[in-house]
């Protein structure tokens, strides 16, 4: 959506893990990353294990996955990345340790543009969804509210890489019990002066986006697609809007939610 993304260099590099953390099912990586450019909100990398990037018979190789950046500290050269092992190729990433090396390609994609200078800022995230929230925080929203979605329990501490949220858990077990979405009712209800930035499993973000519209609300929403190349080459990121297709790795993730007939079509996820 940003006109003045940051472009990666040509090239995969490796970058060091330095350190990790799991909170609840997720793990943490933070990496150093010498040789690139410090990338923007809403912007993503594709990564894979520098070594044994692959399973099975044969140790065949997988494709890298895609992955929003969650955070990267200013005056530093340090990444940090989200993930939950939820398949073989998020599996070998979260074996990953202090002093492995990880291989990635960005920053990619355009990011989170922002707010309106009319509007303040909300975020809302689900799941993994909520990684591109913390650097968006952290860079264009510092003091903006925070709604977080989650399965359970074993989910939700990932609500601590977040400043000050609201947690809703499918569940109850944590928080408000219910969807984030209904959340969002109750802000955009009290409130007619938001700007609503998103990112979280597709049916989310399309609950997110009608209800939006319903109260004619701008939202930028970081969409979430299965991605093999993760910049153009390979088409497997196409998604329709009202102005045709385009590619997600290229023209998004982040969109605008006018631009969308529906965020329900889009595919897996960018941290799967």
């Amino acid at each position: 959506m940003s006109d003045g993304r940051v472009q990666a260099p040509f090239g995969r590099r490796t970058a060091p893990i330095t350190w990790r953390a799991r909170y609840g099912a997720y793990v943490v990586l933070g990496c150093s990353d010498e040789l690139g450019p410090r990338p923007q909100a809403g912007q993503f990398y594709m990564l894979s294990a520098t070594a044994r990037w692959g399973g099975g018979e044969g140790e065949r190789p997988f494709l890298p996955r895609a992955f929003s950046v969650m955070r990267a500290p200013a005056g530093s050269a340090e990444l940090e990345f989200l993930l939950e092992a939820v398949g073989p190729g998020t599996e070998r990433l979260g074996e990953l340790d202090v002093g492995d090396g990880m291989s990635l390609v960005g920053p990619l994609g355009s990011g989170f543009n922002p707010p309106r200078e009319d509007r303040s800022a909300l975020l809302v995230g689900g799941g993994v969804g909520i990684a591109p929230l913390a650097i968006l925080q952290d860079q264009l929203a510092p003091n903006a509210p925070v709604l977080l979605g989650f399965r359970d329990a074993a989910h939700a501490p990932g609500a601590e890489l977040l400043a000050d949220p609201r947690v809703a858990t499918d569940d109850g077990s944590i928080g408000y019990r219910g969807l984030v979405t209904e959340l969002l009712a109750e802000e955009l209800d009290g409130n007619q002066r938001l700007e609503v930035f998103a990112c979280g499993p597709p049916p989310m973000l399309e609950a997110t986006r009608l209800l939006c519209a319903e109260h004619d609300t701008p939202v930028q929403l970081a969409l979430e697609s299965g991605m093999a190349c993760g910049y153009g080459a390979c088409f497997g990121c196409v998604v329709p809007t009202r102005d045709g297709l385009i590619r997600l790795c290229v023209d998004g993730p982040v969109l605008d939610g006018a631009l969308l007939e529906s965020s329900a079509l889009v595919g897996a996820s960018l941290n799967g």
